[in-house]
């Protein structure tokens, strides 16, 4: 529980900078809910198969033809739509507590609702750590060549994106968590929280 009125904790960031492993963390020591902006609407993500689910055609032809930029309009796109969805998440969350995590968070709308028992958090990691958490996680050395492709192709949209987002940071001032330097999420956490309960 917080006891200086904080009652939305948002985490924003680009893909596979840990925002989801954070957040529940973070839900879970204050007692808040958890959501992510990722549930609100679908639009083609990760671009490789887990068990039980296969990359439908749709969303391989989305990465393989469109350019990175491409892919960035369209994504933003694609949160900006959202954003009238996420201020309502926001605003019905202060009442109990809400962690709110997702890519769709962008520094300037978030910048707007900071101040008013809301606490915006950013996570950033270099190319390098990305690069390893996609490959791991799409199984890399075993894809096929358009797999690799597809999967290179994220992760070129995911840097270009952390690009974007940081430069809207440091517009604002504002510093992102070094995600991908070694430290657990527990110590994310414990950087994070005393941000938001008023602690020393």
């Amino acid at each position: 529980m917080t006891d200086d009125g904080v009652r939305v904790v948002l985490i924003g960031g680009t893909s596979n900078t840990g925002k989801s492993t954070l957040g529940r963390l973070l839900a879970d020591r204050l007692g808040f809910a958890y959501r992510s902006t990722d549930t609100l609407a679908r639009h083609p993500g990760r671009p490789w198969p887990v068990p039980g689910w296969e990359v439908p055609p749709h969303v391989a032809e989305h990465y393989r033809t469109l350019t990175v930029e491409e892919l960035i309009a369209s994504v933003r796109e694609h949160y900006a739509r959202l954003w009238p969805r996420i201020e309502q998440l926001i605003a019905e969350g202060a009442g109990a507590g809400l962690v709110l995590e997702g890519s769709a968070l962008w520094p300037p709308e978030v910048a707007r609702l900071t101040g008013s028992g809301v606490s915006a958090h950013w996570l950033r990691a270099d190319e390098a750590v990305l690069r390893s958490r996609v490959r791991t996680a799409g199984r890399y050395p075993e894809a096929t060549p358009d797999g690799r492709y597809l999967m290179d192709k994220f992760l070129a949209r995911s840097v270009r994106y952390q690009d974007l987002l940081l430069a809207e940071l440091s517009v604002l001032g504002s510093e992102p968590l070094e995600a991908g330097d070694g430290r657990s999420v527990e110590e994310l956490a414990d950087a994070v929280l005393p941000t938001v309960t008023g602690a020393g």
